[in-house]
């Protein structure tokens, strides 16, 4: 018994993988930049209007790591800006103050979109 098969298509799907391999670093870095700018506008927006710490906001900002294919953000406070400092005092309260979430908030509100916005890349990518 012999069993007869034809493939097309291999050099086809070999040239989308093969583009799709040199764009996704890029392309995620540019997703990834998006996802921490938008953390960060909308912990500040959250966190301004607070009476005694009203520089604090501007001292949020972020950074942007990558090491081959992985990409890290870090968003917060810089403490060496004025009021910087106050972050987990004001994210997460004290005995005599209460928290004005700011950072966490903002997290978790970006992560679904971040996560739609990785899975759509890989779609584009691959089409």
């Amino acid at each position: 018994m012999s069993v007869t098969t034809q493939m097309s298509g291999l050099n086809e799907l070999q040239a989308v993988l093969a583009n799709a391999q040199r764009d996704v670093v890029p392309e995620a870095k540019k997703v990834l930049s998006r996802a921490a700018l938008n953390v960060k506008k909308d912990a500040k927006k959250k966190v301004s209007g607070i009476r005694h710490a009203p520089a604090y906001p501007r001292s949020i900002g972020y950074d942007i790591d990558w090491d081959g294919t992985l990409g890290r953000a870090e968003i917060g406070p810089d403490k060496d800006k004025r009021q910087g400092a106050l972050g987990n005092i004001l994210e997460y309260g004290t005995v005599n103050n209460p928290p004005y979430a700011h950072l966490g908030p903002a997290l978790d509100y970006e992560g679904p979109n971040f996560e739609r916005y990785l899975g759509e890349l890989g779609e584009d990518l691959l089409t």
